[in-house]
């Protein structure tokens, strides 16, 4: 599933579910040991998996009759459930520790993951202040910081530290978004994983909590959240989900609205504002001008990539309503971002016949039919722009890695900013005047603050830099083009150490996604110089679903076109292979989220191609997925079981239903929180018992579920290193066959 952007500051950083960025483990399932230590070389078939009892349901589509034989494992507040992912945790826990050189794999991973190097992101420039949120190991959780600028970091001062609030690191910030003039900040505050936010309002000087204005769901892992102020600062538009009462239980996470709350008013005589004619799997994204003469509300149709845009004049709070909504866009626009410029203008991302982005610039008060084309498309897929005083900027993706570039605000190129090779631009944010920040990265250099001053015209670094723990002087990035199987090239970005033999001999990850216009671009982890250290090469694969040549490519990789997905990471696979990188006994895939559906296509479609499978929070039953909460929100990006086109692709590669018995199947660890709000875990369990009893393989199939996380966000670091040391572990043991 796609990670719904919930910052209402767009941290790019929670975009995907990635191998390397969404941990989710924890402390229960660490707790169990085996009997005894067993020796290095430890043969696996003394730890059998749990039997698991076969239970037959039959559902018949459009004429074809599916029997399911783990649906019983669906249910997972039932005791008879929970005592058998019990013992496949304990199964699990009894491999995992047996694995050689875990001891030193945990040392160094738990050295990197627990350096001291602060790292900033989510920035916010309002009321002449810097906002940021702040990672900073050993704390479990970032905390809100505020400071004077990204040249001043000596000024900063903490508001809201969740360390402080909760000992366990189960509690996160989801989102926060200070008031026009920096006094106050509104904050998401979830815990355990479960992203189901409750709104605290803080003063930034004193940072004490303005406690009558708590406001209870506002956010969640179906749709996320949002908030917006009021140019005045007395009072703020936000995202709302049903209470408990309004509407029938299996509604809850769905039918979010827009609803207005006066500053120190009693939040029970809130109002709703945005509520007609919404979808029922709206997703909405709040913002307001910088003259807080209008506000903006973005709404998704679930996660296929499809928005409508409404506009709202606030003007005076009234008692009862605040005005009347004007939809701006519809879905046929194909609008797909949308924001202001200083000077009141509303300024739009259109993929109106142009799939790589056009930018069109709008009076509010006027339809879109008035819109002007000011940034006609182009080859490069725009993806982010800022608006200043009279420069506009853009980040845009050239199939994966990113470039910086600068216009006149009347659409004239002026020049492209000077980045490192294949690195991302995960976000331009405008400061006063012409001048912005950037946030960039790329696989050997650590994420950074960069100013860009428009009079001089040059990027600087800033002091908001994160500090390496290990150096990456000895590797390389390298950028190979693969052919799928209808002749489409696909890129591959590789890490290796300068030197890597083409033999053959190399231990070799390749990652991937592939889904809801999501690309994967260069970024930094220090976690991968243990693999390099231990002889691997790793590698991100630019499939079709991603956005990486804009939404051709992602379109050509949905709905019914999703086999193009494995085709092109198959394609990946064998390119590796007969390159001369690995081979297939020393080759492992990664994969989370809808990148964990990846991995169970491509293992039960050619599992002759790999050694080991890393697949977090995956999808794996595409016929039921669509009937739990957050399925029904990705029915736009992968379809739906009750039309006949659609069920017959989902059909003809869902995971679940391509196992076949007897077949000898990689080595798998698949990895599930059992608060997961957007991939409900049981698609995990039910893998797990179908690959358990059809491999003919002694390899293991492994199930690692967490009590007290989700789908990664807010997993506190001591349980990401748990994670890791497992994930890093399991591939170290399953790729140390012969070199």
């Amino acid at each position: 599933m796609r990670i719904k952007v919930s910052f209402a500051f767009c941290c790019v950083f929670c975009c995907v579910v990635g191998f390397t960025h969404a941990p989710a483990c924890s402390d229960d399932v660490q707790s169990v040991q085996p009997p005894s230590a067993p020796t290095a070389q430890v043969d696996e078939t003394l730890f059998s998996p749990p039997k698991t009892e076969k239970r037959p349901v039959v559902d018949v589509y459009h004429g074809v009759s599916v029997t399911d034989y783990y649906r019983w494992l669906e249910k997972g507040d039932v005791a008879e459930v929970q005592a058998w992912s019990d013992a496949e945790n304990t199964y699990a826990r009894r491999s995992l520790d047996s694995a050689p050189n875990r001891a030193e794999i945990a040392r160094k991973l738990k050295a990197l993951m627990g350096y001291e190097s602060p790292d900033w992101y989510a920035l916010n420039w309002c009321g002449g202040r810097l906002f940021a949120l702040k990672s900073n190991p050993p704390k479990q959780q970032p905390f809100l910081v505020v400071m004077q600028s990204a040249g001043a970091p000596g000024t900063e001062r903490v508001i809201l530290d969740p360390n402080a609030l909760d000992a366990t690191g189960g509690t996160a910030i989801d989102w926060f978004v200070p008031s026009p003039d920096g006094k106050l900040v509104a904050v998401s505050l979830s815990t355990g994983g479960s992203e189901r936010g409750n709104l605290h309002v803080y003063e930034v000087d004193s940072g004490a909590e303005l406690t009558i204005d708590l406001i209870p769901r506002v956010n969640g892992g179906t749709a996320g959240g949002s908030l917006a102020w009021l140019g005045d600062g007395k009072g703020f538009f936000y995202t709302r989900y049903p209470a408990p009462g309004e509407r029938a239980a299996a509604d809850l996470d769905f039918f979010q609205e827009a609803w207005f709350h006066k500053l120190g008013a009693d939040p029970k005589l809130d109002v709703p504002s945005l509520q007609k004619d919404l979808p029922r799997i709206a997703e909405i994204q709040l913002q307001a001008s910088d003259d807080g003469c209008w506000i903006l509300a973005t709404v998704a149709n679930g996660d296929g990539g499809e928005f409508d845009h409404w506009l709202l004049a606030p003007g005076k709070i009234p008692e009862k309503s605040h005005g009347q909504w004007r939809k701006i866009a519809s879905l046929a626009d194909k609008v797909i971002k949308a924001r202001f410029s200083p000077d009141g203008k509303l300024w739009l991302l259109s993929r109106n016949n142009a799939p790589n982005g056009k930018l069109l610039e709008l009076d509010p008060n006027a339809g879109l039919a008035k819109a002007q084309t000011i940034v006609p498309e182009s080859d490069a897929v725009i993806i982010q722009f800022v608006v200043t005083k009279s420069r506009l900027y853009t980040a845009d993706l050239i199939g994966g890695p990113y470039q910086a570039r600068v216009f006149e605000k009347s659409g004239k190129a002026l020049h492209a900013m000077e980045l490192s090779p294949f690195s991302s631009v995960w976000r331009i944010l405008a400061l006063e005047g012409d001048d912005v920040l950037l946030r960039t990265e790329s696989y050997i250099e650590p994420p950074a603050w960069k100013l860009y001053r428009a009079a001089d015209k040059i990027l600087t670094a800033t002091a908001l830099a994160k500090k390496p723990a290990a150096s990456f002087d000895d590797a390389e990035m390298v950028r190979e083009m693969c052919v799928s199987k209808d002749g489409t090239k696909v890129p591959l970005n590789i890490l290796r150490k300068k030197g890597t033999k083409l033999d053959g001999s190399n231990k070799f990850l390749l990652y991937g996604y592939g889904g809801y216009g999501v690309s994967l671009s260069p970024y930094f982890d220090e976690k991968l110089r243990v693999w390099l250290d231990e002889g691997g090469v790793y590698a991100d694969a630019n499939i079709r679903g991603g956005g990486e040549f804009g939404e051709a490519w992602h379109l050509a990789g949905n709905l019914t076109n999703k086999q193009h997905v494995f085709d092109d990471f198959l394609a990946c696979a064998r390119y590796v292979i007969e390159a001369g990188y690995t081979k297939p006994e020393r080759l492992a895939i990664a994969g989370g989220s809808n990148g964990g559906l990846l991995m169970g296509a491509v293992m039960t479609q050619a599992p002759e191609l790999f050694r080991a499978v890393v697949s977090m929070v995956g999808i794996y039953d595409m016929l039921r997925v669509e009937l739990t909460p957050n399925g029904a929100f990705n029915v736009t990006e992968f379809g739906t079981a009750k039309d006949k086109a659609q069920f017959d692709a989902m059909f003809a590669y869902s995971p679940y239903h391509r196992v076949v018995d007897g077949m000898a199947y990689p080595a798998v660890l698949f990895m599930t929180g059992a608060n997961d709000p957007r991939v409900d875990p049981y698609n995990s369990r039910k893998m797990t018992a179908r690959l358990q009893a059809a491999t003919s393989s002694k390899r293991p199939i492994l199930l690692r579920t967490s009590g007290n996380t989700g789908h990664g966000i807010g997993t506190p670091l001591d349980e990401q290193v748990k994670e890791q040391v497992d994930i890093w572990s399991f591939l170290n043991r399953e790729l140390a066959g012969p070199r």
